[in-house]
């Protein structure tokens, strides 16, 4: 069931098109992946579901609400993180943790002490004296408490270092194993490939390929290290192969995977030795569609 769906989103700022017919869906129980560089249209986006802003076209949907009309009910029900937290300077971090808490109705305090530990915060510090990343902590680990039926997480990550990126990791599979549904934005590749079972790539307001991660990887290419008795022939002409380098360890080539097979029969008629096989990253996915044109658009 979905839990999030824009049909024909679009953003128009003046002659300036900020979203053109975005389409996404966030199924119930869900880490839906929300994908592109910065400028490619992900936060206008999510500031249309949040009823920040209003949308020049098309429809966006939470819970079956509309996103602009039933924004107030909407709200009681989601928690979101932007990626640059602005905390009231005079309240101590465990305060302003306190009052999101309670404004959405919960007092979990078990629950905000075990994620105040986790993320090593200390709560008793005004909020003037957070660095980023504290700030970011703490508008985690708010959302986190929260008992919210979907999160909104936009790059909310930035500013944490990689050990407390790990934290943020357990806590999104723990909501993840609760049934929350959760829409995260993110230009970390390594984290969305972790934790998503679905993305969507959006470039220059356009969503430019979705699906699960096994339906995305037909578009990218397999890292192949190969040592063999005689020396390859023929591959240069072949479908399918890119960057043939030599180098003492053997032959390196990307392979597109729907080419893999008849590539590994050509190979193997030169005796291998040594094979190697990287498998294809999202990383991999997210460079074939930007390497050939630049990313411009809104953030």
């Amino acid at each position: 069931m979905a839990i999030l769906k824009t049909n024909q989103l679009t953003k128009q700022f003046g002659d300036f098109k900020a979203l053109d017919g975005v389409n996404i869906e966030v199924n119930e129980g869900e880490v839906y992946g929300f994908i592109g560089p910065n400028g490619a249209g992900k936060s206008t986006t999510i500031r249309v579901l949040l009823g920040v802003l209003k949308a020049s076209s098309g429809e966006a949907t939470i819970f079956g609400q509309d996103v602009w009309k039933d924004a107030v009910a909407i709200h009681k029900r989601i928690a979101y993180v932007p990626g640059d937290v602005n905390l009231w300077p005079n309240l101590t971090g465990g305060e302003v943790i306190d009052l999101f808490v309670k404004l959405r109705g919960g007092n979990n305090q078990s629950r905000r002490e075990e994620l105040i530990k986790k993320f090593d915060l200390d709560p008793t510090k005004k909020c003037r004296t957070y660095s980023k990343g504290n700030r970011q902590k703490v508008a985690l680990i708010a959302a986190f408490s929260s008992d919210a039926d979907l999160y909104i997480l936009d790059e909310p990550t930035s500013g944490l270092d990689p050990l407390m990126e790990r934290v943020f990791q357990e806590s999104v599979i723990d909501l993840k194993r609760e049934g929350k549904s959760i829409l995260l934005s993110s230009h970390i590749l390594s984290e969305v490939e972790k934790l998503c079972d679905r993305v969507g790539i959006i470039r220059q307001g356009h969503i430019i390929e979705s699906g699960t991660l096994h339906e995305l990887r037909h578009l990218t290419r397999t890292h192949l290290l190969v040592e063999t008795k005689q020396p390859i022939t023929s591959l240069e002409g072949m479908k399918g192969v890119h960057d043939i380098e030599e180098s003492e360890k053997g032959l390196s080539i990307q392979v597109d995977s729907e080419e893999l097979d008849q590539v590994l029969q050509h190979i193997s008629q030169f005796g291998v030795v040594k094979l190697e096989s990287a498998p294809p990253t999202l990383e991999d996915l997210f460079m074939r569609h930007y390497e050939s044109t630049g990313a411009g658009g809104a953030s």
